[in-house]
């Protein structure tokens, strides 16, 4: 009689690793809605606080992504973000929504091509390039608003972009859905997606099979900065203003969805689906560590560790 066939223990132990994420997720709900259920944690309003509070990372994440995909990073998504809210409001009080609309993107668009022929045609690491932009993004954001906020009075704008909901659900998560959707299509199903994999898999590779990395990598660095764009956007819609600090130190956050949803620092891996996980398990952690009451240094401390373990148990030995 023939064996059965079994799985290798190492290609168990591989997927067991590249599934952490959700395993993960499940667990920090289930720990959380036991012993956090008398303080409210089920209630339907605190989860869906959890996806309005983590829908804009989310945002910035899947964008991240493909840009981590490719072997670069974006350290200015959240001081862009924050400069998008101010361009965005200014342009609805002077012009309209639609001007509004337009100007954030306009800044998301702006700000990438920046970045991305920095780093591809004069040479500069992304580390760098979108490091100095964090600095100009956000001292040009405090000046054009002389560091005020600058209020957004269009109920149709607010409604759309963060502040509106469908019955009981938020339009941020709705958002969030079809990006992620059309993210995790074009990642997985497109020769673009390839492309990007390719690219950040090895380079000099993929040049010589005739990709244009440098090209790769410039659209890659032009998305993150318009999905930090349209962050700043939804973050203005929902708090009804554009203010320069919003968006601040968000890139943090971003970066560690993406890396807990197992896209790789290094390149050449990347799941939208697992960084979406990541960063509603970032929002969970942050929503179940203030309902314990720890004060804010504590919630560093043991937010730090839960991501540092997650990561660690992710990684192939």
């Amino acid at each position: 009689m023939a064996k059965p066939l079994t799985a290798p223990k190492g290609a168990l132990l591989a997927n067991w690793r590249q599934n952490i994420i959700y395993i993960g997720f499940v667990a920090i709900f289930v720990v959380f809605a036991i012993t956090l259920n008398d303080k409210g944690f089920l209630n339907p309003n605190n989860l869906l606080n959890i996806v309005r509070q983590t829908a804009m990372i989310a945002v910035m994440a899947i964008a991240i992504t493909f840009v981590l995909a490719a072997g670069e990073i974006d350290l200015s998504v959240g001081a862009v973000a924050g400069l998008a809210t101010v361009t965005v409001a200014m342009a609805i009080e002077a012009a309209g929504p639609f001007a509004g609309v337009c100007a954030g993107l306009a800044t998301g668009l702006a700000v990438g091509i920046f970045n991305g022929w920095l780093t591809t045609r004069i040479g500069i690491p992304s580390f760098l390039t979108t490091l100095a932009m964090m600095g100009i993004a956000k001292g040009l954001a405090m000046w054009i608003s002389d560091t005020a906020a600058v209020p957004i009075l269009s109920p149709g704008y607010s409604w759309l972009f963060g502040g509106g909901s469908v019955g009981p659900i938020p339009v941020l998560l709705f958002w969030v859905a079809a990006l992620g959707g059309v993210g995790h299509i074009v990642l997985r199903r497109t020769g673009f997606g390839r492309r990007v994999l390719a690219t950040g898999g090895g380079e000099t590779a993929a040049r010589y099979s005739g990709i244009d990395t440098a090209n790769i990598k410039m659209k890659v660095l032009v998305l993150s900065s318009c999905a930090a764009a349209l962050a700043g956007m939804l973050y203005a819609g929902r708090l009804q203003s554009g203010r320069f600090q919003l968006g601040e130190g968000d890139e943090l956050s971003v970066i560690a969805a993406a890396v807990l949803g197992g896209t790789s620092l290094f390149g050449g891996k990347g799941t939208v689906i697992g960084t979406i996980v990541g960063a509603m398990m970032i929002g969970l952690i942050n929503n179940g560590l203030i309902l314990f009451g720890l004060e804010f240094s504590q919630q560093l401390i043991a937010r730090g560790g839960i991501i540092i373990l997650a990561v660690a148990l992710s990684q192939k030995r």
